[in-house]
């Protein structure tokens, strides 16, 4: 979108505004302005086992988002919505190769696997698609929120300190608890249309939700979603291509689009459809109770363009190829709670869950399966469409939760929860049809080889004790211990101590000390597979492979951590409430991708390195020139120390209206303590280069600032969001030797919604992310000609790791109807 059109949507907003506004004086006098709704005044189920606890009440921090929260935030997912009113709550605006097709987010700049997701308290599995390039998200297989469908939650809960001894040893970072709707009457029906500024990235969702009473004492909630969300492309031109035009090879300007021929920058093209219900029946005592999701989703992503030299008698004029996904997600959980004992409350529960991931590649070519002619009989064509391989995970959970109070003469009751779980999880690779991994394999994605795949699986059973008591009235003590056993890593028992001290009504102190331990994924330990580009090709090689321990890694071994919080938390009236927490992360041993380990074309070459690679039976195709591998080891301590500060202030204007006030902060800062010595097989150089320490201390933003203000008066609703993201930077490299700081100044995101209620049960809206249109800056013009010159043309002139995207402002119109 250009300057003027810019400044047409820009007025056009303003004079939306305006007409509203004064819509709203007609309507003022019938309407009444709607409270909103104060999310410290919440009941919330997270971080506690005492029934009716509040948010404001809580020892622990809580943050709480409710539904119309998230709506308002205009965000196309689950996940940059959640991330707007989180502030420690960071989400991946870019990946690569299959990180692409599923975008994930990570809590106070740990990883995505620190966090645990839960659905009504019961956990969810995680993706079966590992991150596996490098990047701030790297080694990420956590639960992908987006198949969450939106208007399936009631609200979410957030708790960020002490829940690895509650909820599951790996919650290192916090848990995320997303509460589904209950409602028994009434629904709900959006439709949403937008795009972005430069006219890409059109996308388009409908959602419908219903509540339902089947029978006296019963609730349905059935939620049904499709988004659909076309490619954005923020790439620069194909130097190859530009050079061959320069060097009198007039074919290039045939291409489409020349010079801009690579189209990898950006955005892949998907679409999800989303299903959910949650269900139950009181009977008496007792409550049946059942909930699930179901999505499939199919997406493509862009890969790096092959120019005609690759295979010129099938492609004169080069190719795109374009990875695929056809993913099926789906999870259903069945239980029963009640009473027994008379006092006793017991919760029994099974939750199933499953991810599916078929890999495809389209628009490509074997080169190797075409030109075997001559020496392979049946050989010398290709076909172009492969059928890559597969991943698929699953997780079979069962958990039995017990509490009662009991009064023992103190100034409060003393609340005992004990547990136990049963968990079962497998992860399995299926490798690629023939063709896609003949040799050196389909263009920009070789099938997954014989000795890649493979199905493995662990078990792990858990216990736990839940203690709360108030020995005076200001003072509320929590903790807990749990145990929990791993078939392939062994016992370990963490814990949590939490204290809160209510000066008066208005101020209390709070704390937390907390440990953790979090056994690596199943994928993290077993994934393996080719990675290439037009003239690399390296080898993600398992830890647990024969090929892993010729460079020195013997398998991976668990992470521990040490957590401590102390904050407050004030209430000085008049609407006013704030939070302050400062917090402390250490994990030793912590998990983390290598940087690239050369066995042929970069700086420092290792011959172990090609030892590892013919090991583990990965075919190199001869046009790579560039050959290594990356591997995942525990080779690092890190230590994350930051603060986070919450905010809220409502205030009234009487007939002028009311605004609702919210400023959240976090600040984190990210250092590695400690790098173990690199294997002897290395030459005695570090298995992390620059790239890989700065994914961990500064690709994500230092601090990160929410503001937001929402104003209604009669059918008019105003919400202005500002987020300011702190710098971050990142190493990269091209070929193992030079190495540019890519930096990402401050920058602030302006976020606007604008909602009419034209009948009770009608609204409109229009919107606009990124109103002012913010790109981070480009790279340099050194870099750039270094990247080009790297053998795949491509000119990713944003860096990938930006907190904010690469694309800009987006816009959007939302309908919706209540029943």
């Amino acid at each position: 979108m250009n300057k003027y059109s810019r400044n047409i949507l820009l007025a056009g907003i303003s004079t939306l505004s305006l007409s509203m506004a004064n819509a709203s004086l007609a309507y003022a006098a019938d309407v009444p302005a709607e409270p909103a709704v104060t999310e410290v005044e919440t009941v919330i189920v997270t971080g506690t086992r005492v029934t009716g606890l509040k948010a404001v009440d809580s020892a622990a921090p809580i943050q709480v988002v409710d539904s119309a929260s998230l709506k308002r935030a205009g965000k196309p997912d689950l996940i940059a919505a959640l991330a707007q009113a989180i502030p420690s709550f960071n989400a991946q605006s870019f990946g690569g190769d299959t990180a692409a097709l599923t975008l994930s987010a990570r809590l106070r700049g740990l990883s995505a696997n620190h966090t645990l997701v839960l659905i009504n308290g019961k956990r969810r599995h995680g993706t079966a698609n590992l991150a596996v390039l490098g990047g701030p998200y790297q080694g990420g297989a956590a639960a992908d929120l987006n198949f969450i469908p939106l208007s399936a939650i009631d609200h979410i809960e957030v708790l960020t300190d002490g829940a690895a001894a509650q909820y599951g040893t790996d919650a290192i970072a916090g848990v995320v608890n997303i509460i589904l709707k209950k409602n028994t009457s009434g629904g709900s029906l959006d439709v949403t249309a937008g795009r972005y500024y430069g006219g890409d990235g059109k996308t388009g969702n409908v959602a419908g939700n219903i509540g339902l009473s089947p029978f006296a004492n019963s609730y349905v909630n059935l939620t049904a979603e499709t988004r659909y969300h076309d490619f954005s492309d923020w790439g620069g031109d194909d130097q190859r291509v530009v050079r061959a035009v320069a060097g009198g090879a007039n074919w290039a300007t045939s291409l489409a689009g020349y010079p801009h021929t690579n189209k990898i920058s950006g955005d892949a093209r998907y679409q999800l459809t989303t299903l959910a219900y949650n269900s139950g029946v009181e009977i008496g005592d007792l409550e049946l109770y059942s909930f699930g999701t179901y999505g499939h989703k199919y997406a493509g992503a862009y890969e790096n363009f092959r120019t005609p030299t690759r295979l010129p008698q099938l492609y004169p004029l080069g190719f795109n190829p374009m990875e695929t996904i056809k993913e099926e997600d789906y999870a259903v959980t069945g239980g029963a709670k009640g009473k027994v004992f008379g006092d006793w409350d017991w919760d029994l529960s099974s939750t199933y869950g499953r991810d599916f991931d078929a890999i495809n590649v389209t628009n490509s070519v074997n080169k190797d399966l075409y030109l075997a002619a001559a020496t392979v009989p049946g050989h010398g064509s290709t076909q172009s469409a492969f059928h890559a391989g597969a991943f698929l995970s699953t997780q079979w959970t069962t958990t039995l939760d017990v509490s009662r109070p009991f009064e023992v003469g103190l100034a409060g009751p003393l609340n005992v929860a004990f547990g136990v779980e049963q968990r079962h999880e497998t992860y399995k690779i299926k490798a690629g049809e023939y063709a896609s991994r003949y040799n050196g394999g389909s263009q920009s994605y070789p099938g997954f080889s014989l000795t890649d795949a493979g199905k493995h699986e662990r078990d792990n059973v858990a216990a736990y004790l839940d203690l709360a008591v108030k020995p005076v009235e200001a003072l509320q003590l929590d903790a807990a211990v749990r145990y929990e056993h791993f078939s392939d890593f062994g016992d370990t028992t963490v814990g949590k101590l939490t204290g809160r001290y209510d000066f008066s009504p208005a101020f209390a102190l709070r704390g937390t000390a907390s440990t953790g331990f979090r056994a690596p994924t199943l994928a993290e330990e077993y994934y393996s597979a080719t990675n290439v580009g037009p003239t690399s090709a390296f080898v993600q090689l398992a830890p647990n492979s024969a090929g892993a321990k010729l460079v020195g890694v013997n398998g991976l071994k668990p992470e521990k951590s040490t957590n401590y919080s102390i904050g407050f938390v004030t209430h000085p009236g008049s609407g006013l409430s704030a939070t302050l927490d400062v917090y402390q992360i250490e994990i030793e041993d912590r998990i983390a991708g290598s940087g690239s380990l050369y066995g042929a074309g970069g700086a420092v070459n290792y011959p172990a390195v090609a030892a590892a690679i013919a090991a583990n039976g990965n075919s190199i195709s001869d046009d790579a020139t560039d050959i290594g591998i990356n591997i995942f080891t525990n080779g690092l301590d890190t230590r994350t120390r930051g603060a986070e500060a919450v905010v809220t202030y409502a205030t009234s204007f009487g007939d002028l209206g009311r605004v609702d006030w919210s400023l959240a902060a976090n600040y984190g800062k990210t250092e590695v303590t400690k790098i173990a010595a690199a294997p002897a097989q290395l030459s005695g150089a570090s298995l992390y280069d620059k790239s890989a320490i700065s994914d961990l201390e500064t690709a994500s933003p230092r601090y990160k600032v929410s503001a937001g203000a929402l104003y209604n008066r009669g059918p008019v609703t105003v919400n202005l969001h500002e987020t300011l993201y702190g710098k971050s930077s990142e190493y990269a490299t091209y070929d193992g030797g030079t190495y540019w700081l890519e930096k990402i100044k401050p920058a602030f995101i302006t976020d606007l919604e604008i909602d009419w209620q034209v009948m009770e049960q009608f609204k409109v809206s229009v919107g606009a992310n990124n109103l002012f249109d913010k790109q981070p800056d480009r790279k340099s013009a050194a870099e750039l000609k270094d990247e080009a010159d790297n053998g795949n043309g491509a000119q990713d002139i944003y860096p990938s790791f930006s907190p904010y995207g690469l694309n800009g402002g987006y816009y959007y119109a939302k309908f919706a109807y209540n029943f």
